[in-house]
């Protein structure tokens, strides 16, 4: 017999309804399954074979009770990391729920006998079971015993669980185009990067004239044998300086404006590297090459600027080797120009050593002249003072005074010798004895006296000043004179060598490398400086572009 209950909906219906009602946050749970089920709306609920009669008819459905239905908001809450979790699993197969499969194979079973009334609710069907023994279809593969109310386990029409929760399918991402910011940075890279490399490609591949380079090299050197200048302390700066200052000054030389005048006085490198600065916008135009030539007009200082860049110049302050490259558009004059530099190098430091040699003679005299005039300062006090004291030498002076105290010395020894001999021979009364006595007294004072004349004035003197005062004025003159001696003996040391130093040359300059003649034009380095171009163009370019980005970003 038809079960009398309402119809079923269809597989494609019900699968419909279902993905509808179900959330849009996939959980693994089944529990977050269960509520967003209910979360659709009521559902139908079986009530169990007691309930269809002795037939098994279909139970009349009923609305589940408003306790039972989650709320919306609640079941559409999930975290957003489980969300992610279950939005990078792997997608399974779709297929249809087993609910919809259940249904359909309860409405197809045949009756079954029912065994009683069962009004106890089952977990999952919802139904009421009837209290004796299964009610289970025969031709219900697909539709397992669900557990029904206390009186036996009972097949709820709602169907087994499905396995896992539907699964939402994320739409197709649309293929990538391009944007008019897009097309703004590639016009960019195109007028800023392509083209002016290419320019700048061209003219260094058609237009930029070949230029040639000569290759000179030289050193200062001074003479080394010149020992005595070297005992001459201060005035060694003169007669002879260091290779190192020596070459310093040769490197600020061949930079400076009037080597650059000289030069182009003589040679007139001016005309010779304007020659292909554009004078016409005729055929000549073709040929010019403006960024590698200087105007025919140009001042000196603008030729000064102009030499720095077609001159160049090491120097190595450790040896002193001065290493110069010209460039010029013709061989011949790169080496002529090389040629120059080392004629004007050398006539520099001939000045120098003239320089040096007339100071170095100036200087000498100027000493000796000094020394001259102390030596005779000295000497005329010291005169002065044998005029006044009547004193040639005072140490000799001494020296006699200390030899008369000695025999003093001695003569009163002798006559104490007598006098204890005559007491030992004689009476008191003896004139010997008294003679003896009173020879004894005198030597005593005179002893005194000239004891006292090393301390005091000095009576027997044209003056009447203490000796160990004249003593010590004597001693400070004779130091002034001595000191005033060497002096001009060592003045007399130095004009001599300035004069010897006069005669030859003091310093050189040494040339290891001749202006060279070049055969082949290795400037301008055309690659080198097109590749230079490109590279510097696109970090501007991708500079611009990221501020670019950064300022829109920012907005």
């Amino acid at each position: 017999m038809s079960s009398s209950g309402p119809p079923e909906p269809e597989d494609g219906a019900l699968h419909e309804d279902r993905l509808q009602d179900a959330p849009d946050t996939v959980t693994d749970t089944p529990a977050a399954s269960k509520p967003a089920r209910k979360a659709g709306g009521p559902r139908k609920l079986g009530k169990g074979p007691a309930a269809q009669g002795p037939k098994g008819k279909a139970a009349d459905t009923q609305e589940a009770p408003p306790e039972a239905r989650p709320d919306p908001a609640a079941a559409s809450e999930t975290p957003d990391k489980e969300s992610a979790v279950h939005a990078n699993a792997p997608t399974p197969p779709q297929t249809a729920p087993k609910e919809a499969a259940h249904s359909e194979n309860q409405a197809k079973a045949p009756d079954g006998p029912a065994k009683g009334p069962g009004t106890g609710p089952g977990p999952q069907g919802k139904g009421p079971g009837g209290p004796g023994g299964p009610a289970k279809a025969p031709n219900t593969p697909n539709a397992p015993n669900m557990p029904g109310g206390p009186g036996g386990p009972q097949a709820g029409p709602g169907g087994p669980k499905p396995d896992g929760p539907p699964v939402t399918v994320q739409p197709v991402v649309p293929p990538a185009r391009m944007r008019r910011r897009h097309w703004g940075i590639l016009i960019s890279f195109l007028f800023l990067v392509l083209i002016p490399t290419a320019l700048a490609g061209t003219y260094l591949a058609f237009l930029a004239q070949d230029q040639y380079r000569s290759t000179t090299g030289f050193v200062v050197r001074q003479d080394e044998g010149n020992t005595a200048a070297v005992a001459l302390g201060g005035l060694a700066q003169f007669v002879g300086g260091t290779a190192s200052s020596d070459g310093n000054v040769l490197f600020e030389f061949v930079q400076s404006q009037s080597l650059v005048s000289a030069i182009d006085a003589k040679l007139d490198i001016r005309g010779h590297y304007a020659q292909h600065w554009p004078e016409d916008f005729g055929e000549g135009l073709l040929r010019a090459d403006p960024v590698f030539s200087i105007w025919p007009d140009a001042s000196i200082e603008d030729l000064n600027d102009y030499w720095q860049r077609m001159v160049r110049i090491s120097f190595d302050e450790g040896t002193g080797l001065v290493e110069v490259q010209v460039l010029a558009f013709d061989p011949a004059m790169a080496q002529a120009i090389g040629q120059e530099i080392l004629a004007q190098s050398r006539t520099m430091i001939n000045a120098l050593n003239e320089t040096a040699r007339t100071d170095a003679m100036r200087y000498a005299n100027a000493d000796l002249e000094t020394a001259l005039t102390r030596l005779k300062a000295a000497r005329e006090a010291l005169t002065q003072f044998r005029t006044r004291t009547q004193i040639v030498d005072p140490l000799a002076d001494l020296q006699g005074r200390m030899g008369v105290i000695t025999n003093l010395q001695q003569q009163l020894a002798e006559a104490l010798i007598e006098f204890d001999l005559l007491q030992d021979t004689t009476r008191t009364s003896d004139p010997r004895v008294a003679q003896a006595l009173r020879r004894i007294e005198v030597i005593q004072e005179r002893i005194l006296r000239e004891r006292e004349n090393f301390t005091g004035a000095d009576t027997s003197s044209a003056v009447a000043e203490d000796y160990p005062v004249l003593l010590a004025e004597y001693e400070s003159l004779l130091v002034d004179s001595e000191f005033a001696e060497e002096t001009y003996r060592l003045a007399l040391v130095a004009v001599e060598a300035a004069r010897s130093n006069a005669t030859r040359q003091s310093r050189y300059l040494a040339t290891y490398i001749e202006p060279t003649l070049p055969e082949t034009a290795e400037f301008p380095q055309r690659l080198v400086l097109g590749g230079l171009a490109g590279l510097f163009l696109t970090l501007l370019w991708g500079v611009a572009a990221l501020v670019y980005y950064s300022i829109r970003d920012r907005q």
